[in-house]
């Protein structure tokens, strides 16, 4: 169906007003971030403010912990979830409906409801203030949603790929690394950058986990960070924009693939 330019238009001014109040909020804040501190009455751009707020937030260490804890969630949730959508999407075994509905379970159950009786059940074990401790939960909670979402992507793929690598003989795991992961590449990214998205932005299970604090992760730097210098919104911004820097330098990495798996999700969702 041919598209006049009026509806062309229309389109277009529609997606800009759609990204300017996405984007609004975030240059706001970058803004402010340049403003003066509280007391100081001097103009231009205030530079230094992320300088003073990643000293006084000691953000340095946190961000560390957080990638950290980041880097040990997504390498297992990512290498758990492939495999447990390639088990369900590509194999028929006794039990694996009742399988995948315990998957399921996993995103129904919110974090509030069971963070505490694990919190005791870690602390008898020994794990509570490790990144052990800090990562399990955020790993199983990462991984049922990847298993949901490498299902569809691996039953949308055409059957006849895995009986034609069957018929060269190729084994189970050879299939999956040889013939499935590669056209399933930007699903994987996508999967990849919420599960990063998700654990940078985690609040609850570090703060439960890790009462000493041995592994406060940057959202719960911040959030000391706002108890102290809650009216200087200039450093409050400079902080804000410190903390959420990783996961923008992530998007904009992965942004080609995200985009493309979050399309074809939705097409073979």
């Amino acid at each position: 169906m041919r598209v006049s330019s009026t509806e062309r238009m229309l389109n277009y001014v529609v997606l800009t007003l759609f990204a300017l109040f996405a984007v609004a909020p975030v240059a706001t804040i970058f803004v402010t971030a340049l403003g003066p501190q509280l007391g100081i009455a001097t103009g231009g751009l205030h530079w230094g403010n992320f300088a003073e707020a990643w000293a006084q937030g000691d953000f340095g260490r946190a961000l560390g912990r957080s990638l950290a804890v980041a880097a040990l969630v997504v390498t297992s949730a990512l290498a758990l979830s492939v495999l447990a959508g390639y088990a369900f999407g590509t194999m028929r075994f006794p039990g694996s409906t009742l399988l995948f509905y315990l998957f399921l379970l996993g995103l129904m159950i919110p974090a509030e409801a069971i963070v505490i009786p694990l919190f005791f059940d870690f602390q008898a074990i020994g794990l509570t203030d490790t990144i052990w401790g800090v990562a399990l939960p955020q790993i199983a909670q990462s991984t049922a949603f990847g298993a949901f979402w490498m299902r569809a992507q691996f039953r949308a793929l055409p059957e006849n790929l895995l009986e034609a690598a069957a018929i060269d003989g190729s084994t189970s795991w050879s299939a999956l690394w040889r013939i499935c992961v590669p056209p399933l590449l930007p699903s994987i990214v996508t999967v990849a950058v919420l599960m990063f998205m998700w654990t940078w932005n985690e609040f609850l299970i570090p703060l439960v986990m890790s009462p000493y604090k041995t592994w406060a992760t940057a959202p719960l730097a911040l959030n000391v960070f706002q108890g102290q210098y809650t009216a200087d919104t200039a450093l409050m911004a400079s902080a804000g924009v410190i903390i959420a820097a990783p996961i923008v330098v992530a998007f904009v990495f992965g942004q080609r693939y995200f985009i493309n798996g979050m399309l074809e999700g939705a097409t073979r969702g």
